[in-house]
């Protein structure tokens, strides 16, 4: 028995799959121009539909928009000449798919769009084919060859339906100078979600986790406010809450390099002046590019005043997911 050749199979279809994404860059022209602009001007909602794995990739498709600021949606398409055709509204834009452009479920309710007076977006893999002809654009979508080899099962005209889908989604994302904050707001529970939306406010410690002291207390006492609230760091304020500066745990190597004696200075004559802050309606992502700046693993925020509201440390941030 031959033993089979993983890795050149594998190569041969990531090519074959490489050269099918890069021959559909020629292709982009009037048509896809013409598909954007029938997108932009919708009123309603994108409906995308395909059969099999046309369909696979129309779903893929239809949630690719609608995260990026077109709403869609996908239905299939014997489903929809059942009774889900009637989620299509004259408002709406539809993306039929089918690599044959011949596809008897998608070409069945080619009548009741056309009735309705709703756009047509195909996208086949043959530019001949019906769907083709009757789109109000086609993007062609063909390939030549697929990666099974036997030139069956599709893979080079999925991952090309796929890719035009994308460069659609992407135009049409710049068109409408869709924001990271906007797709935040489609996708509040992933990571981008958390980076974008959540403020300092929300996460920083307050009220008796907050480590604080005057500027006359010895540093010994500064060093226990240290251990008690377990930030490595104490805010130093005046006697209305001011912030004048920082003591960290990187001071206490340096006042001890120093030979100072811990028991008799003041925080106030060692502190670090000033000191790191951000505001608390700072989003936290802005915490963590501050914090990477300056190297340090925690934030005094303060209000306009100046005064001292909360300390943000990276391990907030790390437990709300933002880093």
């Amino acid at each position: 028995m031959l033993t089979p050749d993983f890795i050149a199979s594998a190569r041969r279809t990531l090519d074959i799959e490489r050269d099918a994404v890069a021959a559909l860059t020629p292709r982009i022209g009037p048509d896809f121009v013409k598909a954007c602009t029938l997108l932009l001007a919708c009123k309603g909602r994108v409906v995308v539909t395909g059969m099999g794995k046309s369909g696979h990739i129309g779903s893929k498709i239809a949630a690719t928009l609608a995260s990026t600021g077109t709403p869609a949606f996908f239905v299939h398409p014997g489903e929809a000449s059942h009774g889900d055709l009637g989620m299509v509204t004259r408002a709406d834009v539809v993306i039929a798919i089918s690599n044959s452009g011949e596809t008897s479920e998608v070409l069945t309710i080619l009548p009741i769009i056309k009735r309705l007076g709703v756009p047509l977006i195909s996208m086949t893999g043959k530019p001949g084919s019906t769907l083709a002809k009757v789109g109000d654009a086609h993007l062609d979508v063909s390939v030549e060859q697929e990666a099974c080899p036997h030139n069956l099962a599709p893979t080079a005209s999925t991952t090309a339906t796929l890719a035009m889908g994308d460069a659609l989604a992407v135009a049409l994302l710049e068109a409408r100078g869709f924001t990271p904050e906007d797709f935040a707001f489609s996708h509040p529970g992933g990571a981008l979600g958390r980076r974008l939306l959540l403020t300092v406010e929300s996460l920083m410690q307050k009220g008796e986790r907050l480590p604080q002291v005057t500027r006359d207390v010895p540093l010994t006492t500064a060093l226990l406010e240290m251990t008690r609230k377990g930030l490595g760091m104490t805010a130093i304020t005046d006697s209305d809450g001011r912030v004048l500066g920082v003591f960290t745990d990187g001071d206490l190597r340096r006042v001890l390099d120093q030979g100072a004696d811990v028991r008799t200075v003041s925080v106030g004559a060692v502190m670090t002046p000033g000191g790191k802050r951000i505001a608390g309606s700072a989003l936290a992502a802005e915490a963590v590019q501050k914090m990477e700046a300056g190297k340090i693993t925690a934030l005094m925020v303060c209000d306009e005043a100046g005064k001292l509201a909360g300390v943000i440390h990276l391990q907030d941030l790390l437990r709300a997911g933002v880093v």
